[in-house]
């Protein structure tokens, strides 16, 4: 299967910001809240190069979906993207290099700001690497060839973990560089990644032939036009996505640092959970889209929804078992010492446990719209569902009603079902049984 090795992939993503939060949390609650601030940023940065990578990965499988020509027109896309990610990068990195000022006119504390630019300075520079990997992933899963991807992942994961014991906790009798090395480690782990998946690919007999960086000097401002047409509602809706998590993390740090550090948990366990129907969605997309470049409507129905229904049955899983054991999954990211925080984050993961069924369904019918270039109204549903009644609904239980931590998670619940319910709207709109709508799309794919 398709997703399967996606999913894993995306879970050995998380997976290093998962490790570092169990290190940085075993040093203390400044750090740990430090290095959620600042990549709760670091992601709101990185959602324009989401969307970018994924327009690639949609327009790559409508390519490969045509049979005719496509190593010609993927290998062009490939290059497209690249061509996008120069300007992006620059003005991202600019971005982030002032974390701190931003977090201060955002109302955070100086001395948790200045930790967190410490922390982004550093993770800036993979920054482009996991652009990079994110483009080759996806046309490896229009290639229907995922598990590269996977093992490259892996192994970053390890690498990651080696240099967490070096530069944060002090291995070897190496002063610990605080939340710097835990920047410094994921970036030079994001290096790595790419590196490897391209050295994977060149040396690969069947992939080489694609010869992906040809004539890299020719900027195809065609194809660049139309990833950016496709890409920029998907950038907007991720940012959205993020944003509202990202604000979130903001809204704690107006109520104390134990709370962005209860946050940080509840939030890195429920990405963690994400990662597999974001990889669902992921295969959606390659399958949704091989199908529309084919023109078979009733193929990338039948992909479409059996993405869905696999999503929110590995979510209602995830949901049964955070629900039971949301104490002793926060007992392993905080020391035994600060049990109010782990209190708290034991709490906030009771809720996680409640959107998890949303939160995957959401994630793939956006992932199947994305396979026929479907972008536009999802960001208008990302707009309405997380910030036009999920933020207010969380800010009004929060600070108004009293609830605070735990009502702002609630009103993330809120909009994330919300979005949840609109999403699958469009897709069984788009992907009725008849499909006369699926249709006229892949009737003229693109």
């Amino acid at each position: 299967m398709l997703a399967w090795p996606l999913a894993i992939t995306n879970l050995s993503q998380i997976a290093l910001v998962l490790t570092d939060t169990l290190v940085l949390g075993r040093i203390g609650e400044l750090p740990l809240a430090a290095a959620t601030l600042g990549g709760n940023l670091y992601f709101i940065a990185l959602a324009p190069a989401f969307g970018a990578a994924f327009a690639a990965s949609a327009m790559l499988a409508q390519e490969r979906g045509r049979v005719r020509h496509h190593m010609r027109e993927m290998r062009r896309t490939v290059r497209a993207a690249a061509w996008l990610g120069i300007p992006l990068f620059a003005l991202l990195g600019a971005l982030l290099w002032n974390t701190g000022a931003i977090l201060v006119a955002a109302g955070q504390d100086p001395a948790l700001a200045a930790e967190a630019q410490r922390y982004n300075r550093a993770l800036l520079w993979g920054m482009p690497f996991f652009y990079g990997f994110a483009v080759l992933r996806g046309f490896l899963a229009a290639l229907e060839r995922p598990v590269p991807a996977l093992w490259v992942s892996g192994l970053a994961i390890g690498l990651n973990a080696a240099l967490l014991y070096l530069l944060v906790a002090g291995g070897f009798g190496i002063p610990s560089l605080g939340v710097m090395g835990a920047g410094i480690s994921s970036a030079i782990a994001n290096g790595s990644m790419l590196v490897a998946l391209a050295g994977w690919i060149m040396l690969d007999r069947k992939l080489s032939r694609f010869r992906l960086m040809g004539r890299f000097w020719r900027a195809d401002w065609r194809r660049i036009g139309e990833m950016v047409a496709v890409g920029l509602p998907i950038a907007g809706s991720m940012l959205l996505e993020i944003g509202i998590f990202s604000a979130t993390a903001l809204v704690m740090g107006w109520i104390s640092p134990s709370a962005v550090a209860a946050h940080a948990v509840a939030l890195q366990v429920a990405s963690a959970c994400f990662m597999v129907p974001m990889g669902i969605g992921q295969a959606a997309t390659a399958r949704v889209g091989l199908a529309a470049g084919a023109g078979d409507a009733i193929g990338a129905w039948r992909a479409g929804w059996v993405a869905i229904v696999l999503s929110g049955g590995f979510m209602a899983l995830t949901a049964t078992a955070l629900l039971l054991l949301a104490d002793q999954v926060a007992a392993l990211f905080l020391a035994p010492e600060l049990t109010d925080t782990r209190a708290l984050a034991a709490t906030l993961l009771m809720v996680a446990g409640v959107f998890q069924l949303s939160d995957g369904v959401q994630a793939v019918a956006a992932g199947a719209l994305r396979g026929l270039k479907d972008t536009r109204l999802p960001l208008l549903f990302a707009a309405l569902g997380y910030w036009g009644l999920g933020l207010p609904i969380g800010l009004g239980l929060g600070f108004p009603a009293g609830w605070g931590p735990l009502g702002v998670w609630i009103g993330l619940a809120s909009g994330l079902a919300i979005v949840a319910v609109l999403m699958t709207l469009r897709w069984a709109q788009l992907a009725g049984r008849e499909g006369p709508a699926l249709r006229r799309l892949t009737a003229q794919p693109g």
